[in-house]
Protein backbone atom coordinates (compact mmCIF):
# COMPACT_ATOMS: atom_id res chain seq x y z
CA UNK A 1 0.00 0.00 0.00
CA UNK A 2 1.19 3.79 -1.04
CA UNK A 3 1.72 5.94 2.27
CA UNK A 4 1.00 9.36 0.61
CA UNK A 5 2.20 10.91 4.18
CA UNK A 6 4.85 13.69 3.50
CA UNK A 7 6.58 12.41 6.80
CA UNK A 8 6.65 9.86 9.07
CA UNK A 9 4.44 9.58 11.98
CA UNK A 10 5.43 8.85 15.88
CA UNK A 11 2.82 6.59 17.45
CA UNK A 12 2.00 8.51 20.63
CA UNK A 13 -0.70 8.20 23.52
CA UNK A 14 -1.68 12.11 23.91
CA UNK A 15 -4.41 12.97 25.35
CA UNK A 16 -6.15 16.26 22.89
CA UNK A 17 -8.92 18.67 22.40
CA UNK A 18 -10.48 19.33 19.79
CA UNK A 19 -12.43 22.74 19.58
CA UNK A 20 -14.87 22.21 16.57
CA UNK A 21 -17.58 24.31 15.02
CA UNK A 22 -18.31 28.26 15.18
CA UNK A 23 -19.48 27.84 18.36
CA UNK A 24 -15.88 26.71 19.50
CA UNK A 25 -17.22 23.53 21.09
CA UNK A 26 -14.73 21.14 22.28
CA UNK A 27 -13.86 17.45 22.47
CA UNK A 28 -11.27 15.11 23.79
CA UNK A 29 -9.76 13.39 22.07
CA UNK A 30 -6.89 10.90 22.11
CA UNK A 31 -3.81 11.50 19.37
CA UNK A 32 -2.54 8.09 18.24
CA UNK A 33 0.18 9.60 16.51
CA UNK A 34 1.55 12.54 14.80
CA UNK A 35 4.57 13.73 12.52
CA UNK A 36 4.67 17.62 11.49
CA UNK A 37 2.18 17.57 9.09
CA UNK A 38 -0.42 16.21 10.73
CA UNK A 39 -2.36 13.20 13.20
CA UNK A 40 -4.32 10.76 13.77
CA UNK A 41 -7.22 11.43 16.48
CA UNK A 42 -9.74 8.82 18.16
CA UNK A 43 -12.53 10.62 19.58
CA UNK A 44 -15.03 8.03 22.81
CA UNK A 45 -17.85 8.17 19.93
CA UNK A 46 -18.60 9.16 16.34
CA UNK A 47 -18.30 13.31 15.69
CA UNK A 48 -19.34 15.43 12.99
CA UNK A 49 -16.60 17.36 12.39
CA UNK A 50 -16.36 20.66 10.13
CA UNK A 51 -13.99 19.80 6.99
CA UNK A 52 -12.32 23.48 6.71
CA UNK A 53 -10.48 23.83 10.13
CA UNK A 54 -10.40 22.88 13.88
CA UNK A 55 -7.82 23.52 16.42
CA UNK A 56 -6.61 20.89 18.34
CA UNK A 57 -4.71 21.62 21.20
CA UNK A 58 -2.02 18.81 22.83
CA UNK A 59 -1.30 19.63 26.19
CA UNK A 60 1.92 17.12 26.67
CA UNK A 61 3.50 19.09 23.81
CA UNK A 62 2.14 22.57 24.78
CA UNK A 63 0.94 23.06 21.28
CA UNK A 64 -2.13 24.05 19.79
CA UNK A 65 -2.34 22.85 15.74
CA UNK A 66 -4.88 24.32 13.42
CA UNK A 67 -5.79 20.99 10.70
CA UNK A 68 -8.41 19.95 8.56
CA UNK A 69 -9.95 16.85 8.09
CA UNK A 70 -8.28 14.65 4.96
CA UNK A 71 -10.70 11.22 6.35
CA UNK A 72 -12.61 9.74 9.02
CA UNK A 73 -14.39 6.48 9.85
CA UNK A 74 -16.37 6.21 12.72
CA UNK A 75 -14.77 8.00 15.48
CA UNK A 76 -11.38 7.71 13.61
CA UNK A 77 -10.23 11.00 12.21
CA UNK A 78 -7.04 11.91 10.18
CA UNK A 79 -5.80 15.21 9.87
CA UNK A 80 -3.55 17.70 8.61
CA UNK A 81 -1.87 21.17 10.12
CA UNK A 82 -2.66 24.11 8.30
CA UNK A 83 0.51 25.82 8.70
CA UNK A 84 3.94 23.91 9.88
CA UNK A 85 4.34 26.70 12.75
CA UNK A 86 2.26 24.98 15.47
CA UNK A 87 1.36 28.14 18.03
CA UNK A 88 2.32 27.30 21.73
CA UNK A 89 -0.24 27.16 24.43
CA UNK A 90 0.24 29.88 27.11
CA UNK A 91 1.88 28.38 30.21
CA UNK A 92 -0.61 27.64 33.19
CA UNK A 93 -0.71 30.16 36.04
CA UNK A 94 0.82 27.54 38.24
CA UNK A 95 4.02 27.04 35.81
CA UNK A 96 4.47 31.06 35.54
CA UNK A 97 4.34 31.22 39.66
CA UNK A 98 6.75 28.39 39.87
CA UNK A 99 9.29 30.08 37.30
CA UNK A 100 8.87 33.99 39.75
CA UNK A 101 9.64 31.86 42.36
CA UNK A 102 12.70 30.11 41.33
CA UNK A 103 13.71 33.70 40.27
CA UNK A 104 13.10 35.02 43.82
CA UNK A 105 15.29 32.26 45.17
CA UNK A 106 18.16 33.23 43.59
CA UNK A 107 18.23 36.46 43.65
CA UNK A 108 17.48 36.10 47.52
CA UNK A 109 20.41 33.73 47.02
CA UNK A 110 22.81 36.17 45.55
CA UNK A 111 22.13 38.93 48.28
CA UNK A 112 23.09 36.68 50.94
CA UNK A 113 26.05 36.03 49.41
CA UNK A 114 26.44 39.66 48.95
CA UNK A 115 25.66 40.31 52.44
CA UNK A 116 27.92 37.88 53.69
CA UNK A 117 30.77 38.88 51.38
CA UNK A 118 30.85 35.71 49.32
CA UNK A 119 30.33 37.38 46.28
Amino acid sequence: MLDRRQSARDKVMYGGVAQIGETGAERDCVVRNISESGAYLEFASGIALPKEQMSLKIARKGRSFLARVIWWRDNFVGVAFRDQAATRLPVSDLEERLRKSERKKRQLERRVKQLLGDG
